[in-house]
């Protein structure tokens, strides 16, 4: 395939990483040479020095040959503005951008072919939005991740000692649980993967993925750790356009205190939010901390546009005796370092936008993609076509697929009903495929299983 990346920022060139080893043709376009020699060094890749929007630049580009276009510079309006290009001069079949301004999605029928022909927009904050609203649904998870319209949701928790399947074999879950389709799909200890059997013993500070029905998901958390109470306290450090959207979507479920440091933008978004307290200051600063009672609130979620101020406020937040501090970080390299300890959770909106990419990117019909562990692993949705002796998975029980290892099959939904997997489960035509990849290098092989090659097509 044939991709054209605009842009060599951080999500340009994360998503670069990600596509480069898959036996894809890549250019990559932007202004500044020294982004576009130091990725030239890296990877295998073509490079157009220029601005991403002019007719000329995507031409030297080729987008005249080009099957995909993806505009992810850090402007709204020269990505929607090149993919208006690629479509009229060039015909490229499909254009992908990122927008981020909330206002633009205010305007029903706005990205269509008959104005602004992008065939997908990746929002970034709609996505980071989501991500913190699941978390808060579930406290004490790392990840909540949807599947099959959420029906089916893959959930990341770390594992603690008092919770009855701490110390015990997987297997213990289905006595505990009897009528739960729950299934844990993989364990990450010390860093290190363990794809899961029955006889896998679950052990304290365990990274333990799985995937279960949205119903189900509390009781299967209470079976790895503690049952924590709901939240109901919460402080956003930053009211820009993550900010915003999160505080937006929480002020009427939760108490959501917002700390923006620009005195002219607090005032500005204190205005537009109904039930949302809005400070004008700096989140690290202590005392403003203590004076809004710190050392009561459930989650403190440091959101604003600079790495370190986000990871200092959250561990002086942290220190002061917030129950849970989350940091977002741009910097893969912040994000691989920082302490546990003193940041809970780290939420990378760079590795969100490379999952609602890669959905677009891969080959089979897959529906769905995470990119995980800081894209090292990939949970994916697929759906199975073809008839018996034409298809490598329809009619086929699983024991009989040939299904690399390191790939975890973790549940099937066929319609509205979720169907727990075994090795003599057979697929049917149609059916969604919800699988763990713990090594993305093993993605091609799953692609090639559901691309449905020697299917009897008309």
């Amino acid at each position: 395939m044939k991709i054209i990346i605009l842009g060599a920022g951080q999500v340009g060139s994360s998503v670069l990483g990600s596509l480069a080893s898959e036996a894809n043709d890549i250019v990559m376009v932007d202004s500044q040479p020294g982004l576009l020699k130091d990725l030239q060094d890296r990877f295998d890749i073509g490079t157009v020095q220029g601005n991403a929007a002019h007719p000329t630049v995507l031409q030297r580009a080729g987008a005249a040959e080009a099957d995909m276009l993806i505009a992810v510079t850090s402007d709204d309006e020269t990505n929607m503005l090149a993919c208006s290009i690629a479509d009229v001069l060039f015909k490229v079949p499909r254009k992908i951008a990122r927008v981020r301004a909330l206002e633009y999605f205010t305007y029903p029928g706005m990205f269509s072919p008959e104005a602004i022909p992008i065939d997908v927009v990746i929002s970034p904050e709609r996505i980071i939005t989501q991500f913190i609203e699941r978390l808060l649904e579930y406290p004490g998870a790392s990840q909540v991740l949807d599947f099959a319209e959420g029906r089916v949701r893959l959930v990341s928790v770390s594992a603690r000692e008092g919770g009855p399947l701490v110390g015990h074999e997987i297997r213990e879950l289905h006595q505990h649980m009897p009528n739960v389709h729950a299934r844990i799909t993989a364990i990450f200890r010390k860093g290190k993967a363990i794809v899961p059997n029955g006889r896998t013993i679950i052990e304290d500070g365990d990274e333990v993925f799985f995937l279960a029905s949205a119903e189900e998901i509390k009781d299967v958390m209470g079976e790895l750790r503690k049952t924590e109470k709901p939240y109901k306290r919460l402080i956003f450090a930053g009211g820009g356009h993550i900010g915003k959207r999160v505080a937006l979507a929480l002020e009427s479920r939760y108490q959501v205190k917002v700390i923006e440091k620009d005195r002219k933008r607090a005032k500005k978004i204190a205005s537009e939010l109904a039930n949302t307290v809005v400070l004008a200051g700096d989140a690290s600063d202590k005392e403003l901390l203590l004076n809004e009672n710190i050392e009561n609130t459930d989650v403190f979620c440091a959101i604003t546009n600079d790495d370190e101020a986000n990871i200092l406020s959250a561990m002086l937040a942290k220190r002061l005796g917030a129950r849970r501090v989350i940091s977002l970080i741009n910097k893969s390299a912040y994000a691989d370092i920082v302490d546990n300890a003193q940041v809970d959770l780290v939420i990378s909106p760079h590795q969100a936008t490379i999952g609602a990419l890669l959905r677009y990117v891969r080959r089979g019909d897959i529906v769905q993609v995470y990119s995980l562990r800081h894209g090292a692993s990939e949970a994916i949705e697929a759906v199975a076509h073809g008839r018996p002796g034409f298809s490598k998975v329809v009619g086929l029980p699983l024991g009989k697929i040939k299904i690399p290892p390191g790939v975890v099959m973790g549940a099937l939904v066929r319609g509205e009903e979720v169907i727990q997997v075994h090795h003599d489960t057979v697929i049917e035509e149609g059916d969604h495929v919800i699988m763990f990849l713990i090594d993305k290098k093993l993605i091609p092989a799953v692609e090639q299983i559901f691309q449905g090659e020697g299917e009897d097509r008309p």
